[in-house]
């Protein structure tokens, strides 16, 4: 069996926000996946759309996300057109399966946060330290991100990196949106989980961010779209195919790419 690995936003799907920043075709091409309090917010390509229902009729696909359950659920499509059997949320710290929590996945995650990083209330206070001009906001009291209202330098974020990093925990930024996730707490050890169990023998993988590094190395075929974070970090990506689109465009690119890849090798 072949599985497909992808994170959500700013690889698969596109929020007004990053349609600005990031460019899209026009409005007419895209279709909206995802909704709050009644309003589309977040959107794909028609095109990437079409595709991402055509791969999960051939392999299975989970999504990986650092979005939380509750979060999740607002991308409607998978609810409504496209169902799928596994959902990776919390950045890794839950796995639902047919929408049930996997309480042995909770638990290896629970173990190992007791033992390998500092607790979240402590870098919480930790980063307070630090000029970040934000609003901080919580997910399940697992991790912890920052909404900037103005950005930070590189040089701030590599201070900040190297302070996470010696209390077992890392930065990455996304965005508007700063990162502080503790290393137990990985899409990498979530995808190997469910690769395991499902008796996967290859796996394609998508995404943008440091974040998605923890997987996309286990992938065989792995993609991160030209504007992701990742692409920054040009030792991380050697081994990665790099998207010539950007934006929305980049996600539906990569879904094209791999449906060509599993035809190539019918």
């Amino acid at each position: 069996m072949i599985m497909f690995a992808s994170d959500l936003d700013r690889t698969l799907i596109y929020s007004d926000r990053a349609l600005a920043d990031l460019g899209h075709p026009g409005r007419g091409s895209l279709v909206g996946v995802e909704r709050k309090d009644g309003q589309e917010i977040a959107f794909m390509t028609k095109q990437a759309h079409g595709k991402l229902k055509e791969i999960c009729s051939q392999m299975l696909f989970v999504p990986v996300t650092t979005r939380t359950y509750e979060q999740f659920n607002r991308v409607f499509i998978f609810q409504e057109d496209i169902p799928v059997p596994y959902a990776i949320t919390s950045n890794g710290a839950n796995i639902h399966f047919h929408g049930n929590p996997m309480e042995e996945w909770a638990a290896i995650v629970r173990d190992r946060l007791k033992t390998e990083c500092a607790i979240f209330e402590d870098m919480v206070e930790k980063t307070k330290g630090y000029e970040l001009n934000g609003t901080l906001k919580a997910a399940d009291n697992l991790f912890f991100y920052y909404i900037l209202s103005e950005k930070i330098t590189s040089e701030a974020k590599g201070i900040l990196s190297s302070m996470a990093e010696s209390f077992g925990w890392k930065v990455s930024l996304q965005g508007r949106k700063l990162y502080f996730m503790p290393n137990p707490i990985c899409k990498g050890e979530a995808v190997k989980f469910i690769k395991d169990r499902e008796g996967i023998s290859s796996v394609y993988g998508a995404g943008d961010s440091v974040l998605d590094h923890d997987f996309l190395q286990f992938c065989d075929y792995p993609y991160v779209p030209n504007h992701g974070e990742l692409v920054k970090y040009s030792s991380l990506c050697l081994p990665y195919k790099i998207s010539k689109n950007r934006g929305v465009k980049a996600g539906e690119e990569i879904l094209a790419d791999i449906l060509n890849n599993i035809k190539q090798k019918i």
